[in-house]
């Protein structure tokens, strides 16, 4: 059995000082019928966001983020699925955005995988609402197989960013789910991932927190995290 939240709850709040200083920090995640507000152009806002940031300062993307939403037409889905290849290549030499072409390249892509999805489910976000506490990888997955460049964090931390109720894998959430035995092997495996759905719905049904609260307050429960100056 997984150790108690009520243990991990209870040792972040030594760390942090208080219970009140933990909580300040947990932020909240939207709730479903917020989430069924957002439209398609903002989640292909937030995903293209995301696959800049990765692997880059993610503060020169925010600087320049006004004239991405310029270069691409508000991330309008229609007008995007338009742009052929020669345009594309244009806006990789646009000096106002950054210049990757493979990554200007996942716009359209990941506007296709959005409008596809909304044919079937009416909206991209309908398509999200459908996953939640038990099998919320099970999204992060879906996402990288027919988004591009949406795996590993980049997914989960797009998510996360748009207000989607999700943990996150960071550096102490990753150590103390190996160095408790929940998972073994490659981090994103689908063996990982089911596991982790397993522990933090366990977590979810014992708190009735949602999964945003637990990670963070997980991440604060464990390695170098400590009461805040």
């Amino acid at each position: 059995m997984p150790e108690s939240f009520a243990a991990i709850y209870q040792r972040a709040c030594e760390r942090k000082g208080s219970e009140e200083a933990l909580n300040a920090q947990v932020g909240e995640p939207l709730s479903k019928s917020d989430i069924a507000k957002i439209s398609n152009d903002r989640f292909l806002a937030h995903m293209t966001k995301k696959v800049f940031q990765s692997g880059f300062v993610w503060r020169v993307v925010e600087q320049k983020w006004p004239y991405f939403e310029e270069a691409f037409f508000g991330f309008d889905i229609e007008k995007i699925l338009l742009m052929p290849d020669e345009m594309l290549e244009q806006k990789a030499t646009d000096k106002r955005i950054i210049r990757n072409y493979k990554k200007v390249r996942t716009v359209r892509d990941n506007a296709l995988m959005i409008k596809d999805i909304s044919q079937e489910y009416g909206c991209f976000a309908a398509f999200v609402n459908q996953f939640g506490p038990g099998n919320i990888t099970q999204l992060w997955r879906k996402l990288k197989h027919h988004g591009t460049r949406l795996g590993g964090n980049t997914g989960p931390y797009m998510l996360r960013a748009i207000g989607v109720d999700t943990f996150l894998l960071s550096r102490d959430v990753e150590d103390y789910l190996r160095k408790n035995d929940i998972i073994t092997g490659g981090m994103y495996s689908n063996r990982s991932l089911d596991a982790m759905d397993e522990v933090f719905f366990h977590w979810h049904e014992e708190s009735k927190q949602p999964l945003q609260h637990i990670s963070r307050i997980l991440a604060m429960s464990w390695g170098t995290n400590q009461a805040l100056p």
